[in-house]
């Protein structure tokens, strides 16, 4: 028997409810039945195939959004990926539905740092070996620390979320089932391609750690990544591309012998359509459109967030009607809340949902001008800026700020034509996510803020605030500009 043996490992990641192809350039690009039809295509013509998921199929659609993750599961079922890890969106509907759908997929959902406090047991199985063709493959599932604020109201949940945590979990497990002779070990990762670089400079060779397949970062690579002679690859976002690693493996050596990686597009030149998953979405969208078809405004033009480093004019939009409506300094809302690149000019209700699929209070903060300096100068700090990690808050118009990037000062810090003062307190808005994790996004202490001036709940809906302001939404022009100016930012 050959000690060289073929595998073909296909991967997704952040898919995030992408469920229908769209037209660019005059072809069909994208959707969940193409992406289906190439998996399907791959394991009747090909010997050995897996197919992986790294995280978030959840959220971007009112589909998904309607049936709080259940239709993407059943979804998903029919595909049939081998494996899957946890997203940080697979959160978004709590710990207890995230278990109830755990039961619902009829695939293995991995993953190693989410445990209960009590007791430390994990509530998903951290690995998961795979035979296939006489190969063993072990896959390991880790997390992004963005977990760990959308379960702050789990009181008994906890995770690991220090990546040499990561790495030293990591290694426990490989040196486990490492007399199981392995010949290929994998981690689904959820925590983004630069940590991900990070964690595999921390991972011990002898662990056997060959492939990070990750996610988070929506990351697109023209191609793999080497460190610490560990492969990293990530297949950008949605459903347009699908990752492929095409590996040749030395069994009596347990190792890669040799391999290629591309990520291939999802359109009509390479996938034929999986009929049977397309009548299954449609017919979702199909009591989805009752629901979600109804106009809400038409504005003057589309309005659009291209990048979520910089203020936006979808940004613009929300932060300053949620501000006026109850008259706050300032509505801060990361811009990772804005889940879709443009909007209107008709707008649907099944548009803004997708835009904006996040619900929950508002909160009320008082806080001194000093604090606030602080807030903004944290918020504007090098790793979010470029890209390095997530961060970046959308604000309402009464803020003013220029902000020299390469001396990490301000040149202007006004709120309403005046200059923001110390001594003086200002009113700010915060969604409930964003509250609970104010140390993170923020680098302040909420405890010894609110120990001078309490926080309060000022409307119970975000979303019920912009749908009643949309639909009488008077046809005056959103511009971003003026409201956070960035001097001498470096182009790298």
């Amino acid at each position: 028997m050959s000690r060289y043996k073929n595998l073909i490992l296909l991967h997704s990641n952040d898919m995030h409810g992408d469920f229908f192809a769209e037209h660019l350039d005059d072809q069909l690009v994208g959707g969940v039945s193409m992406l289906s039809g190439y998996v399907d295509h791959v394991r009747n013509t090909e010997k050995n195939v897996l197919y992986c998921i790294a995280g978030d199929m959840f959220r971007g659609s009112v589909i998904d959004s309607e049936y709080k993750g259940i239709s993407t599961i059943e979804i998903m079922n029919a595909i049939s990926p081998d494996v899957v890890t946890l997203g940080n969106h697979e959160i978004d509907y709590g710990i207890a539905h995230l278990l109830f759908l755990e039961k619902c997929a009829r695939f293995p959902i991995i993953n190693a740092n989410l445990y209960v406090k009590t007791n430390h047991a994990r509530l998903f199985k951290s690995h998961l070996i795979k035979e296939i063709d006489g190969m063993k493959i072990l896959f390991i599932g880790i997390i992004t620390e963005n977990v760990l604020r959308a379960a702050k109201s789990e009181e008994f949940v906890g995770t690991i979320i220090d990546v040499n945590e990561a790495a030293q979990e990591v290694g426990k497990i490989a040196n486990a089932y490492r007399s199981t002779d392995i010949d290929l070990t994998v981690l689904l990762t959820h925590i983004g391609f630069e940590q991900d670089k990070e964690l595999a400079e921390k991972l011990d060779p002898a662990w056997g750690v060959d492939l990070i397949i990750g996610g988070h970062s929506h990351t697109f690579l023209e191609q793999a990544a080497v460190v610490n002679d560990i492969v990293i690859v990530q297949a950008g976002t949605g459903t347009d591309l699908i990752g492929r690693f095409d590996l040749i493996l030395d069994t009596d050596n347990n190792c890669i012998d040799s391999f290629k990686w591309c990520c291939i597009p999802i359109d009509e030149m390479n996938c034929m359509k999986d009929d049977s998953i397309e009548q299954l979405i449609l017919s979702y969208k199909m009591h989805t459109d009752k629901k979600y078809n109804r106009v809400l405004t038409r504005f003057y033009r589309q309005y659009t967030q291209f990048s979520r480093i910089g203020q936006s004019e979808l940004g613009s939009l929300f932060t300053d009607i949620l501000a006026s409506k109850k008259s706050l300094d300032i509505m801060f809302l990361a811009s990772g809340s804005i889940r879709s690149s443009k909007l209107g000019p008709l707008v649907q209700y099944g548009d803004l949902m997708s835009a904006f699929p996040y619900d929950g209070p508002i909160y009320l903060m008082k806080i001194k001008g000093s604090v606030l300096r602080q807030m903004i100068q944290y918020m504007l700090r090098d790793d979010v800026i470029y890209g390095r990690c997530s961060g970046y808050f959308q604000v309402s118009e009464k803020l003013c700020v220029e902000y020299d990037a390469f001396h990490h000062c301000f040149l202007k810090f006004e709120i309403n034509g005046n200059p923001v003062q110390d001594e003086q307190i200002y009113r700010i808005g915060l969604l409930k996510y964003h509250y609970l994790s104010f140390e993170q996004f923020f680098g302040s202490y909420k405890q010894e803020i609110e120990e001078l001036y309490p926080s309060s709940i000022i409307a119970s809906s975000a979303k019920d605030i912009l749908v009643e302001a949309l639909s009488s939404f008077q046809k005056k022009d959103v511009s971003s500009e003026g409201r956070i100016t960035l001097i001498n930012k470096s182009q790298y």
